[in-house]
């Protein structure tokens, strides 16, 4: 519709034209008459909005007429939302065409409520005044606000925080302010968010005039992050820290907030300069933290809930805003555990004894194994040194094998209690995983929790007597080499018994310069050694290959065989000390 259209519309009452064709005919021909009459329906042109009288309902539409014998036909659903018009009912109807397809004269009613609504606002409204209408619906970029006309309202004019679904304000009634009424297209655009910053405004500089710091106010819950909350205090937010929440430990504020909450909070500090404001919910009520060391004294058995799980330990609530940890080092006495899950579930319930309480920084530490005794304090009188045991090998590792004596408690069998006379370079030479072994306790250590086993005490040892008398100084074996270093090799002359031939006691032969042991031996190689000595206590064998070609050992270990041969002269000489 153009605006020469709008300036054109009137209303053709059909009584008074067919009175005025009345008082005409009386005085015209049959010819004049019908001119008149033509002249009349030219007058009904598109655009117009003319007045109608309803004579019918023809299936969905309703017949109406607008004077000189012309009826148009108006959609029944332009009637919704009121009671159904009753024949003879008059109103205001504009004509959308004249003669459709069908050879009937199109009406709206509703176009004509939209013409008059813009009229109705155009000349009572103006930019910047308030309005107050319904949202009726969503369109491309923003709603629509029914305030007798429907008007635009953009997103980013709808709050002062875009919504995530503006479909949640379809139904609400809203004022706003307008920002632009375009005549010539004849829409026009509001804004609730511009009466919003002005009110907030309004509202800040009060709120801002009385505002202290310890200060209890009420807000709304505007907007949730993963570190807080941000209320509106009127006019002004502040900000609300997760930690500053409950005394009860959460990990994000939408447990216990949501949007649009009315929430009564203190301020903790108030910078003016900056407008920024920190605030506080737990500070309303008493920290649980105060008496704390007379709800749950050291000591004290309680029972609590576990809430986390860490790798390093489990939280138990005790109440809320208590919680406590269990560390993985207080959850068993003999388990070894890598993980806090081998023991708790969260949600579980447990037992705990609370070890150590510090208020400062609100840490109490729990322990689950102290509800029961410990069994390592009797371990010394359970397993005496020397006390024979049997256990199953759990575990081996570079330095030794553990074995199990009892349901969690490992005893630890070192790679140099493994055999009087072979030199074990890891306990998988002679044990694996799942055998059954017999074995001696050594040491029970009951603070550190560890029980020292020995394989070889399990046999007399050969070093006292056995070997010294079997292999005396200066006899002759043979022997296979094991092993060549830089300082000598290792002869094999019995049965897992080898010695030290030193890189001094190899033999070179006359036309052979000093070579290094690898160029003279080889692992595998057979030879005949002599013994030199024999180390009792440190268990050592020194062997000289060269003493068996020359039939002299080097100076240096003559020396040492001297000296040897008197320290076991004067411990022959001395049992009773020498077994002490």
């Amino acid at each position: 519709m153009n605006a020469s259209q709008y300036e054109v519309e009137q209303t053709l009452d059909r009584e008074s034209i067919e009175k005025e064709v009345e008082d005409i005919a009386a005085t015209s021909t049959v010819d004049e008459l019908s001119l008149l009459i033509d002249e009349s329906i030219t007058q009904l042109a598109t655009g117009l909005i003319v007045s109608g009288k309803i004579v019918d309902k023809r299936n969905n539409y309703f017949l109406v007429d607008v004077g000189l014998k012309s009826e148009g036909l108006v959609p029944a659903d332009e009637f919704e939302g009121e009671k159904e018009p009753e024949p003879d009912r008059r109103d205001e109807f504009l004509i959308e065409c004249i003669e459709d397809r069908n050879g009937n004269m199109m009406l709206s009613k509703k176009k004509v409520a939209r013409i008059r609504g813009w009229e109705d606002i155009v000349t009572k409204k103006k930019e910047g005044d308030v309005v107050k209408g319904l949202v009726v619906r969503k369109i491309k970029g923003g709603l629509l606000v029914e305030i007798g006309i429907p008007v635009f309202l953009p997103a980013s004019q709808i709050d002062i925080r875009r919504a995530p679904d503006i479909a949640e304000y379809i139904g609400q009634t809203v004022e706003c302010k307008i920002l632009k009424i375009d005549h010539e297209r004849k829409n026009i655009v509001v804004s609730r968010r511009k009466l919003i910053e002005e009110s907030r405004h309004t509202q800040k500089e009060v709120l801002l005039q009385g505002l202290q710091e310890g200060q209890t106010v009420e807000g709304v819950v505007k907007n949730i992050t993963d570190f807080g909350a941000f209320i509106d205090l009127g006019g002004i937010d502040g900000l609300l820290h997760v930690t500053d929440m409950t005394w009860k430990k959460i990990t994000h504020p939408s447990e216990l907030l949501k949007i649009n909450d009315r929430v009564r909070v203190r301020v903790l500090s108030f910078d003016r300069k900056s407008e920024r404001i920190s605030l506080t919910m737990k500070q309303l009520s008493d920290s649980p933290w105060n008496d704390i060391d007379v709800k749950f004294p050291m000591n004290t058995h309680h029972f609590g809930k576990v809430v986390n799980i860490m790798p390093y330990g489990a939280f138990v609530e005790l109440e809320e805003g208590i919680e406590g940890l269990v560390h993985v080092s207080e959850m068993s006495w003999t388990k070894k555990i890598h993980h806090p899950s081998e023991m708790v579930a969260i949600g579980d319930e447990v037992e705990v004894v609370v070890l150590a309480i510090n208020k400062e920084k609100e840490e109490i530490s729990l322990g689950m194994k102290q509800v029961q005794p410990d069994p390592w304090g009797d371990m010394s009188s359970q397993y005496p040194e020397g006390t024979e045991v049997e256990g199953v090998v759990r575990n081996l590792t570079a330095y030794g094998a553990f074995v199990e004596i009892q349901q969690g408690i490992d005893g630890l069998l070192h790679v140099s209690d493994l055999s009087w006379t072979s030199r074990m370079q890891h306990p998988s030479q002679l044990l694996k995983k799942g055998d059954h072994v017999k074995a001696k306790v050594l040491r029970v250590d009951g603070d550190k929790k560890r029980i020292s086993l020995g394989l070889k005490q399990m046999q007399p040892d050969p070093w006292r007597e056995e070997i010294p008398a079997r292999y005396k100084a200066g006899s002759v074996f043979n022997g296979k080499v094991q092993k060549v270093t830089s300082f000598g090799a290792f002869v094999e002359i019995a049965k897992d018994l080898d010695g030290l031939l030193h890189t001094s006691e190899i033999f070179v032969p006359e036309d052979q310069k000093v070579l290094a042991p690898e160029k003279l031996l080889k692992a595998g190689q057979d030879i005949e050694v002599m013994v030199l000595h024999v180390d009792r206590e440190k268990r050592r064998l020194g062997l000289s290959q060269k003493a068996v070609k020359t039939g002299m050992p080097g100076e240096d270990h003559l020396r040492l065989l001297s000296r040897l041969e008197d320290e076991a002269e004067q411990k022959m000489s001395a049992p009773v000390a020498e077994e002490e």
